[in-house]
């Protein structure tokens, strides 16, 4: 499913221990991983070292995936580098896109410094720009992430996005032979001034509940279990709730959504999300 990864690599603690997960997913797919440090040209980095220009940035870049490399040649994970120059976020989105690769692996927090540049807002931003579907990693200390998945979470509002994301957590779900938990989440506070509308409400349910309903029908195809929820409240709530009640090992869900009173999946949903779930969250963005 997976043939080819791209690994934004900056060295920094949270980016090694990435490299872990990289290489379990790596050894599961046969797929190679692909080393990437940015030289961040919006940084003054050129400087003279015995009369010679030097860009200070692209060397380090060059020491750090040589480090991360290292790390995967131990791991026995077949892999390729480079350094490129460019705006960090921009540049890893359109180098996946123009090579061709098929997941971003990155973590959604990195060491602040010359060369560290992962940090939230890169990551969340690549989430939004990016065709390619990106997983994102909160890795805390001593942290293990569980794979292969045994349980995904899919968030789904039943729009064009999601149903994409869907058939994405489909895939993997049936390569992995893993159970999908379908969630939809009923928003209250978005139907505004029907709140109290029993009308409202019902159309709102419903419209969850078809949501959900609708992966479970698509599963069909893919010969994978799937359980339906249908839960109230703030959708990112319900979702971090949903992980912890499921047990889940991962989170897959599109990156943009309808907001009214039949589609509640936002991209500030899903950013929220990559912001602080506790487990792998992989979004998919883009037209297939």
């Amino acid at each position: 499913m997976y043939d080819d990864v791209l690994c934004p690599f900056d060295g920094s603690e949270g980016a090694t221990d990435v490299l872990h997960h990289v290489s379990q997913i790596a050894h599961w797919a046969d797929a190679t991983v692909h080393l990437l440090y940015v030289a961040d040209t919006n940084r003054d980095s050129v400087t003279v070292v015995e009369n010679e220009v030097v860009d200070a940035l692209v060397q380090e870049g060059r020491d750090v995936v040589a480090e991360g490399a290292q790390t995967l040649r131990n791991l026995g994970v077949d892999h390729e580098t480079d350094v490129v120059q460019g705006n960090p976020a921009e540049t890893i989105v359109d180098y996946a896109d123009s090579h061709g690769h098929d997941l971003i692996v990155m973590p959604t927090r990195g060491k602040e410094g010359l060369s560290r540049y992962l940090g939230g807002s890169v990551s969340e931003k690549v989430v939004r720009l990016s065709p390619v579907p990106v997983l994102t990693t909160r890795m805390q200390a001593d942290e293990e992430f569980t794979f292969p998945y045994e349980r995904i979470l899919v968030p789904t509002d039943g729009s064009e996005q999601a149903t994409r994301a869907v058939r994405h957590a489909l895939s993997l779900a049936a390569a992995l032979d893993a159970t999908v938990h379908a969630l939809s989440a009923v928003e209250e506070t978005a139907l505004g001034l029907d709140v109290r509308s029993t009308v409202a409400s019902e159309e709102s349910e419903r419209a969850a509940r078809e949501a959900v309903e609708s992966v479970a029908d698509a599963a069909a195809d893919y010969d994978v279990t799937v359980e339906t929820h249908v839960e109230r409240g703030s959708p990112v709530d319900v979702i971090r709730d949903a992980i912890e009640s499921t047990d889940s090992h991962a989170v897959v869900m599109g990156t943009t959504g309808r907001r009214g009173t039949d589609r509640i999946l936002l991209g500030s949903v899903a950013e929220k999300t990559v912001r602080t779930a506790p487990v792998p969250v992989i979004t998919v963005g883009g037209d297939d």
